[in-house]
């Protein structure tokens, strides 16, 4: 881990819109950071039923499976972005609507444990992908959704949506 990537990403790394996400991440050290919401996800998951992955705290909200799927769906997407510019790739990368993906993907017909352990492997495999980063990696940008973001601010982005939905399924589904 370089030092550069142990700081937090200065405003101008990305959309107004992501500092709800950052502004959760309290670690300054984003891997280790990354890996510790990794083990405690998981354990969280670990101690939800079977019986409890469909259950929707309102009719209109996702499942807990479909919930768990977006964190999966989102961090694949997080982590292209920061390959594709961490390589120095500037084409721009569209958008994605998150909801069409929840209702694409099935979760509800995957068990909850099977969706621990693809969580488990995205996040392993994105751990893999900014360990091995340079500090020149960390600093490049581009742009996605319309928006200059650069590699160490996605990183954070993801830790920050993971911690946001954590809070939710904590919060709403949890009680």
């Amino acid at each position: 881990m370089t030092a550069l990537s142990m700081n937090r990403p200065d405003a101008a790394e990305y959309a107004p819109y992501y500092h709800k996400y950052i502004s959760l991440v309290a670690e300054d050290e984003i891997l280790k950071t990354l890996s510790q919401q990794l083990d405690e996800t998981l354990a969280l998951l670990g101690g939800i039923s079977e019986d409890k992955g469909n259950y929707r705290y309102a009719p209109d909200k996702w499942s807990i499976k479909q919930l768990v799927g977006h964190l999966i769906d989102a961090e694949r997407i997080f982590s292209y972005r920061a390959l594709r510019f961490a390589r120095n790739d500037n084409t721009p990368i569209e958008g994605f609507d998150q909801d069409e993906f929840v209702r694409g993907g099935s979760f509800d017909d995957i068990s909850l444990s099977e969706l621990a352990s693809e969580f488990e492997h995205v996040r392993r495999a994105s751990l893999s992908l900014f360990k091995h980063l340079g500090d020149e990696a960390w600093k490049r940008t581009g742009k996605a959704n319309d928006d200059e973001v650069s590699v160490r601010a996605l990183a954070y982005i993801m830790a920050g949506h993971e911690l946001h939905h954590v809070g939710v399924l904590r919060t709403k589904y949890l009680q």
